[in-house]
């Protein structure tokens, strides 16, 4: 029986344990935290527990023009406990549902942490394990998986302490809303918070250091997605850059790189991740590792080292829970010689959390615009959607991208609620191969916002044919 350890049960670590279960390998999992890891427990799916109260309360805004009377957000209580410890319920309930498949399938969970021990002679990679609470002891394993993830990037000068500068992490320990948060760094995570903060009510400053929030998206949809946070009453303070943050004891104090200062009752740091592979004994082993500490994979995950694999945040391929499971099960696929497509990130859909949300799949914008890409495109506003119209949505689009000459679907952009449900068919028919005059040619339903999607194809294939 091939044996198996993976140091890191998140995504890229849990699901390639399943599947090797599956293949009746002897799986090892070894997590400090529980099953799950950071992405159940303290990054992604409390976040998007936490948005989605944030949407309850944007339920209250407006209802005027619906014709329901109500005393909008002023007369909404939010108890900022309760919202946190339903998020922090809810991440344990799903770390359990993991834990229990993962033992339900075989698997020997080890709380603790590993490393790799002493490179030895053979077929075989020595791992050493270090229980919690016990003696560390060693493992030899035909495979290793490395999937030990990120963590919040700290700057020395605006050091997390728990109460006012917090990371992301440490949000959900708050018993009272902030009343002026301060957010540093307007890419996904903290584009994401800002929104579900406003949203409930909280006055927000985001300090950007690009031109206009989330820079790595496309731009029409992060300009689309900034125009609302300003009209919502956000403060963007764009192409600033936080040099230090400091708990003046009532509050945060943030100095910016021009010698302004921005005071608020709480700061948080949203300045990106680092990979959690410095304590892994990599570069002792001869493990290829990038300067930022990220592990070099290939497409199926392997190392420069026969039998090691990485899947997930830590190789720093696209920081996304998704990529992370399929990097773990494609390393196991081929680590027990199943036959196994490399990962394609071409049909990776990526979705942001804000209100609204901004989705992509595919070639991007700046893909076209720098002509690495030939495609023509359409960008249809959802203003003329019947179903938009109805439910009173006015910011949002649909975009579409296919190749000049087929009319293959190549890309896609989608800004709307729920915008991670409508970005799937646009994913499918460019995994799929399908044109626009096939996508165009699908009847959708009378009245929805999917509609505009294949009103989208319409008028790309209307474009072809002139």
């Amino acid at each position: 029986m091939s044996r198996i350890v993976i140091i890191g049960g998140g995504p890229g670590g849990y699901e390639a344990a399943l599947v090797a279960a599956q293949l009746d390998a002897d799986v090892t999992l070894v997590e400090a935290d529980g099953a799950g890891g950071a992405c159940v427990l303290s990054d992604c799916v409390p976040s998007k527990t936490f948005i989605a109260s944030s949407e309850v309360v944007t339920g209250y805004r407006h209802n005027e023009r619906f014709g329901i009377r109500s005393a909008g957000l002023e007369g909404v209580t939010i108890d900022a406990k309760a919202v946190n410890d339903r998020v922090k319920r809810l991440a344990l309930a799903q770390s359990g549902d993991i834990q229990a498949k993962l033992i339900k399938a075989g698997v020997d969970v080890v709380t603790g942490r590993a490393r790799l021990g002493e490179d030895t002679l053979g077929h075989t990679h020595q791992v050493l394990i270090a229980p919690a609470g016990g003696q560390e002891y060693a493992v030899d394993a035909a495979t290793v998986l490395i999937a030990t993830g990120a963590t919040p990037r700290v700057l020395r000068t605006a050091v997390p302490d728990g109460v006012r500068i917090l990371d992301w992490r440490q949000v959900y320990d708050l018993d009272e809303l902030p009343t002026h948060l301060v957010v540093i760094g307007s890419g996904v995570t903290g584009a994401e918070f800002a929104s579900a903060y406003l949203a409930m009510g909280v006055r927000v400053t985001l300090v950007s250091s690009r031109e206009r929030v989330m820079p790595h998206e496309d731009a029409d949809a992060a300009m689309a997605i900034e125009r609302v946070f300003r009209e919502r009453g956000m403060t963007i303070l764009n192409q600033s850059r936080a040099d230090s943050v400091v708990n003046t004891a009532d509050g945060v104090l943030v100095t910016l790189s021009d010698g302004r200062t921005v005071e608020g009752s709480h700061a948080l740091m949203a300045v990106g991740a680092v990979p959690n592979t410095a304590e892994l004994g990599l570069r002792e082993y001869g493990v290829d590792v990038a300067d930022g500490g990220y592990v070099t994979v290939d497409r199926v995950s392997r190392t420069n080292v026969p039998g090691i694999y990485a899947a997930g945040d830590c190789t720093g391929v696209l920081p996304l829970a998704s990529v992370a499971a399929m990097q773990g099960r494609i390393a196991v696929w081929h680590a027990m010689g199943e036959a196994v497509a490399p990962l394609r990130l071409r049909t990776v859909s990526a979705n942001v959390f804000t209100d609204p949300e901004l989705a992509t799949v595919g070639v991007s914008q700046n893909d076209v615009d720098a002509g690495k890409v030939p495609a023509r495109q359409v960008m249809l506003p959802l203003t003329g959607n019947a179903r938009a119209k109805m439910a009173g949505l006015k910011d949002g689009f649909v975009k579409l991208f296919c190749r000049p000459a087929t009319g293959q679907i190549v890309g896609g952009v989608v800004v709307a609620p729920k915008a991670s449900e409508l970005i799937l068919p646009i994913t499918m028919a460019i995994e799929n191969n399908l044109t626009v005059d096939q996508l165009a040619h699908t009847i959708t339903i009378y009245p929805s916002l999917s509609g505009s999607i294949a009103e989208a194809a319409r008028q790309l294939m209307l474009h072809e044919l002139q």
